[in-house]
């Protein structure tokens, strides 16, 4: 999924608006519109015989376009029609098209079908005849194309109105939507795929987060330029050992651990000191195997009021729900999974993207909202959506090594949104390249290679 806005159905309405406002004819955008889709669907599908279902408006529009441009390549093609053509965009498209077409409830499978029934506004679902028939349409083609998102989807919210089946593709017109971004909508298609429309993001817009640039270290660098990262040790040393391990391996030039456990395994480069032994510290890694007992209160409120940048992660979440945002100084990067976000911040309306954006205006700090749709926000209002990730990352202390990865670059960047998403996408590149059935410490090995990648 490449590097690009996602949007809002009324924020992807304003950006056309401003297309239209500045001279471009509605039919000419959505002409480009139907024919990039075409493009994309002959790549993958050449001459294979084609159904493209058409609904009232403008996204019925898209898919007459699409038929007359497969049609001029030679794809065998048919169409049919769940009503009349209701906007006059769509009604242009209709009247190009120049071959039959069909009700759309007596329409039979082809080897593709081509959901153009709705596009991003539906707000309600599906009559139960049409879902079903939709249903049966995909279900018997082997290859499935939703255009924008699949009828019955609401794009805002990212969640189906009515039954949908799976789609093999689902081409975004213009920018990324929440639905091809966000749970569990993205799950609706295998595979995405995004038109350029020449569409203006606004710059409030989230962005799908793409592959950064590292950078090697200066000609000059040491190990402390490079950065110091403090990992605070508690009751469960096994997870800050795996978080320093990675941390180590992620561009810091000095990791210390913070336990005085002498049973604790570490790599011989990672130094070993006592909890408060913060001297030259960049960045201060707090919560993995932390604990709750008053023992881990004081570390945390020992890192937090340090006035070093810190990561909390694990415990330290848990621990901040106790005792709440504001009554300590403020983390740089917080890394909730969802049980710890909605501990800390409750159950807000809205999706993923919003709820994580309104969870950063009150704790002032750059978030990393864990899952499979893992959503980054920033107090300064940036955003970014991770790709899909490895579902092998769904295993004990995976987490832990994330937040050793977000300390690490931390100390590297002194950016915490950057950090974050350097982080993230680490997490994501070293999983593909680990395979299937790793546990967190065979994943460790992996991030060297997978920051290589990306130099």
């Amino acid at each position: 999924m490449r590097s690009a806005p996602i949007l809002s159905v009324a924020q992807m309405r304003a950006a056309e608006q401003a297309l239209f406002d500045a001279g471009v004819d509605p039919y000419a955008l959505m002409l480009r519109a139907g024919e990039g889709v075409a493009d994309v669907i002959w790549r993958a599908g050449h001459k294979r015989d084609t159904l493209v279902l058409c609904g009232p408006g403008n996204n019925g529009g898209d898919g007459y376009v699409i038929a007359r441009a497969l049609h001029e390549l030679g794809v065998p093609v048919r169409v049919a029609a769940l009503a009349g053509s209701q906007t006059e965009s769509s009604r242009k498209a209709r009247n190009a098209w120049q071959g039959p077409v069909e009700s759309f409830m007596d329409a039979v499978p082809a080897s593709q079908v081509i959901d153009a029934l709705f596009g991003i506004g539906l707000t309600r679902g599906l009559a139960p005849e049409i879902a079903a028939k939709l249903g049966q349409l995909v279900d018997a083609a082997p290859h499935s194309y939703a255009i924008d998102v699949p009828s019955g989807v609401e794009s805002d919210a990212a969640v189906a109105l009515s039954p949908v089946s799976p789609f093999t593709h689902c081409i975004a017109l213009g920018a990324w939507k929440p639905a091809h971004v966000l749970m569990p909508a993205r799950t609706y298609a295998a595979q995405h795929w995004l038109v350029d429309l020449g569409i203006g993001a606004p710059n409030e817009a989230a962005w799908s987060l793409g592959q950064p640039s590292f950078e090697q270290p200066a000609s000059d660098a040491h190990k402390y330029r490079r950065g110091l990262v403090a990992v605070a040790a508690g009751a469960m040393p096994g997870a800050a050992i795996l978080s320093a391990e990675a941390a180590a391996r992620a561009g810091a030039g000095y990791v210390r651990m913070l336990s005085t456990q002498a049973d604790v395994s570490l790599s011989q480069a990672i130094v070993r000191g006592n909890m408060f032994d913060l001297d030259r510290a960049k960045v201060v890694l707090v919560g993995p195997g932390l604990g709750r007992d008053g023992k881990a209160h004081d570390k945390l409120r020992a890192a937090l009021s340090s006035g070093i940048p810190t990561v909390a992660d694990a415990d330290a979440l848990w621990l901040l729900g106790d005792e709440g945002l504001g009554d300590l100084p403020k983390p740089d990067i917080l890394t909730p999974h969802e049980g710890e976000f909605d501990r800390l911040f409750g159950d807000d309306e809205g999706n993923k993207i919003d709820v994580t954006r309104a969870a950063v205006a009150r704790a002032g700090s750059v978030i990393v909202h864990k899952g499979p749709d893992t959503v980054i926000a920033a107090p300064d209002g940036r955003c970014a959506v991770a790709p899909p990730a490895s579902p092998w990352l769904s295993t004990a202390g995976t987490g832990d090594i994330l937040a050793g990865l977000c300390a690490a670059r931390l100390a590297v960047t002194g950016d915490a949104f950057r950090a974050a998403c350097e982080a993230v996408w680490l997490h994501g590149e070293a999983a593909r390249r680990a395979g299937p059935a790793f546990i967190a410490d065979d994943l460790i090995a992996h991030v060297p290679a997978a920051l290589a990648s990306a130099l």
